[in-house]
């Protein structure tokens, strides 16, 4: 390891331990990836990334790790990380096939177990949409839309069917983060409140009709 790539000082890091070093190549990268200046399928190589990005390899690593956790990445051994696209015959076909499924029962057991707590929960990150559509904040967006569909799946109880949610989820997300740059943001948020306001009802039928309006709406594929 060179004397650029040893681990930043704790006075040196972020919130959460996060570099601000590998901050910003994160949101950069993860910018030219979601409006297309990176192709699917480009090759994303460390060492002219650091160069172009004027840092180290190291954040450049790590941000790396942080994109293919995001779905927007893929590595291998051969080719090393790749942009990875996500098509929109693979959401329409694949991703939301499975995640109404998966989602259809999940949420049935959860409205079995959840308390008025658990509803407050998914009514923040209700109103972190809504605050993230007034400042037109993508990111935020989408991850509270992640973690309202990832919590609720939590309160069900079904650990099998949240891990093979979770495996989906990266793909989710990637496909969000393109598509939330033409979304309407406060489109989402109000959309969400709609399906908690079937949850609280408790009643199976109106929360299926609610999750099946609200996953299975067409979604137009990212401008190209």
């Amino acid at each position: 390891m060179s004397a650029g790539e040893r681990a930043a000082p704790p006075a040196a890091r972020g919130r959460g331990g996060r570099s601000p070093a590998r901050e910003r190549v994160v949101e950069l990268l993860r910018e030219e990836i979601m409006l297309g200046r990176l192709a699917d399928g480009e090759r994303l190589i460390e060492d002219r990334i650091a160069r172009r990005l004027q840092t180290s390899r190291g954040p450049v690593r790590e941000a790396l790790r942080q994109l293919e956790h995001e779905g927007l990445v893929a590595s291998s051994p051969y080719r090393g990380a790749t942009v990875l696209g996500v098509s929109d015959e693979e959401v329409h076909e694949v991703l939301i096939p499975i995640r109404l499924t998966l989602e259809r029962f999940s949420f049935l057991k959860a409205i079995e177990r959840m308390t008025e707590a658990h509803f407050a929960e998914l009514a923040k990150e209700v109103w972190l949409m809504g605050e993230a559509a007034r400042s037109r904040d993508v990111m935020a967006s989408v991850e509270a839309d992640i973690r309202f569909h990832r919590f609720v799946l939590a309160c069900s109880g079904q650990q099998h069917t949240a891990q093979l949610w979770g495996a989906i989820a990266p793909r989710i997300r990637a496909y969000f983060l393109r598509y939330g740059q033409r979304a309407d943001l406060a489109r989402i948020a109000r959309e969400h409140g709609e399906l908690l306001e079937a949850m609280q009802t408790r009643k199976p039928e109106i929360v299926t009709q609610a999750l099946e309006r609200h996953i299975a709406v067409q979604v137009p594929p990212p401008s190209r």
